[in-house]
């Protein structure tokens, strides 16, 4: 065990509550505190300044790490601890001159934070054979919970107002009310890298991601647009972020983008200059400990409306959720990765169409790009098929190759493309007096299919798009998926040129 050393810096910001040493409320018995490579930081308040705050591990006979307070606040970093020692758990305790607090049944592991909206929030005792994954979880003893009260402010907090669920191994009464997403996806990363996973539910349903943006990130797109209430601009962002940003974590998965249709295109800058912000933030506030790359995972929207002809808003906003790239990581979004759930809707659900049950598929999607992206593990094919290049035969059809002839298609269906005819030309867009016209597949082979372009004048095609609707598909019958690795192709949009 390396030995804890240095004298180190705090913060500052504003205090809280009339108890002497204590520790900030995100921290707590049975909790996950980062492992190595990364430096876990602790903090808490005092009551007054200049006082003198001693932290160590029990148990461990080395010099513990010191931090004088300011404005009421403490904070450390502990040296790089390793998630594999065999004389966990630990006791971390903090002393000064206003008394001591201990926290117990300490893990060193990573820490993932799972945020954004109410699919974010569906809970375990939502989805499907609840009582099976309820009964599951309850074995992962070294996947450790904790969930953010609902809270807004228009102003920052330095603390947590309140908490829904205070840390804890997962137990039958904690379990059914938590996010099913973020406990699936630990549950899968856990299977594969065997070491303790700490989860940080913060997630409010109905909420935009400018709630969830600070000043700085909106600032960047130009977002000044007046709301009220959970949506308004960093009102979120102020009281169930700010509060967490000082702990050291490893990475974040996000559930959001319904509450933004009717603004998609501003989204496509909102959503890259959230995840960059809240990287910066989270690497500042935690004295470096945190990566400022850290790894950002997020789910593209699952089908909604059991409507096969409904476009409205959700396949803009999938576009955008990729910063009109299509997929992830991208030049814009670096060290992303993402879960296509357009093809798993759930026209059933007794929640309503916009909340799916089938959270386990979703996970098991993003927990594999997880393992590529954030845990860098090589040789896993973890993305659908996209398309490379685009080729016309004849004036009838358009052969789109994938992934530059990588990656053999599984063709579950002829449908799902479509050409825009426009007899005006509008290389960059398709305009209102132009209309998209279904381009049926008329032949597929390994990594190619063919399309009948039949539809419109070889010289009217300006652009393409797949699966552009709402609910392109039932469960899991979309055209187009990986051979290998069952993953379906995300929906994309492109103009002349190809």
């Amino acid at each position: 065990m390396p030995p804890l050393i240095c004298l180190l810096l705090l913060a500052s910001v504003i205090s809280g509550g009339d108890s002497a040493l204590r520790f900030a409320a995100s921290y707590g018995d049975h909790m996950v505190l980062q492992a190595s490579p990364y430096r876990a930081v602790i903090w808490g308040h005092v009551d007054n300044d200049n006082v003198t705050v001693s932290v160590f591990v029990k148990g461990h006979e080395t010099a513990p790490v010191y931090s004088i307070s300011s404005n009421g606040i403490w904070k450390v970093q502990l040296p790089a601890w390793s998630s594999s020692s065999t004389e966990a758990p630990y006791t971390i305790t903090a002393t000064s001159s206003e008394g001591n607090a201990s926290i117990h049944d300490v893990l060193f592991g990573d820490v993932w934070v799972c945020s954004g909206q109410s699919n974010m929030g569906v809970p375990m005792s939502w989805i499907n054979n609840t009582a099976y994954e309820i009964n599951k979880a309850l074995a992962f003893d070294k996947i450790r919970i904790f969930q953010v009260h609902a809270f807004e402010s228009s102003v920052p907090l330095t603390d947590l107002h309140s908490i829904q669920t205070k840390w804890t191994a997962p137990t039958k009464e904690t379990v059914p009310g938590f996010s099913a997403l973020c406990l699936l996806y630990a549950e899968y990363i856990y299977t594969h890298k065997k070491q303790p996973i700490g989860l940080i539910e913060t997630e409010w349903g109905g909420t935009s991601v400018e709630a969830w943006s600070g000043p700085d990130a909106l600032k960047e797109c130009e977002e000044h647009k007046a709301k009220r209430g959970p949506r308004a601009g960093s009102v979120l962002w102020n009281s169930m972020v700010i509060p967490l940003l000082p702990q050291t974590i490893y990475g974040a998965i996000w559930y959001q983008g319904e509450s933004n249709t009717h603004n998609s295109d501003q989204y496509a800058c909102l959503f890259p200059s959230m995840i960059k912000d809240w990287r910066l933030k989270f690497h500042q506030a935690s004295m470096g400990a945190t990566n400022q790359n850290f790894p950002f995972g997020f789910v593209q929207l699952a089908g909604n409306q059991n409507d096969s002809s409904r476009i409205a808003g959700f396949p803009a906003i999938r576009w955008s959720q990729t910063a009109k790239y299509g997929y992830a990581p991208n030049p814009k979004m670096p060290y992303t990765f993402m879960a296509v759930a357009m093809d798993l809707p759930d026209f059933k659900s007794p929640h309503g169409f916009v909340h799916p049950r089938y959270k386990q598929d979703v996970a098991e999607r993003l927990g594999l790009a997880g393992l590529a992206v954030a845990y860098g593990e090589k040789g896993l094919s973890y993305q659908g098929p996209y398309p490379t290049s685009f080729n016309t035969k004849t004036k009838d059809q358009l052969v789109i190759e994938y992934n530059h002839g990588h990656t053999v298609l599984d063709v579950r269906s002829n449908n799902g493309f479509e050409i825009c005819c426009s007899p005006s030309t509008h290389p960059t867009t398709c305009a209102v007096h132009d209309h998209w016209a279904p381009a049926p597949m008329s032949a597929h082979h390994g990594t190619t299919v063919t399309l009948n372009t039949t539809g419109c004048h070889p010289k009217w095609i300006t652009g393409l798009r797949y699966a552009w609707r709402e609910s392109p598909c039932e469960f899991k019958k979309c055209a187009v998926y990986g051979k290998e690795n069952d993953l379906p192709a995300p929906p994309f949009i492109k103009y002349i040129p190809f």
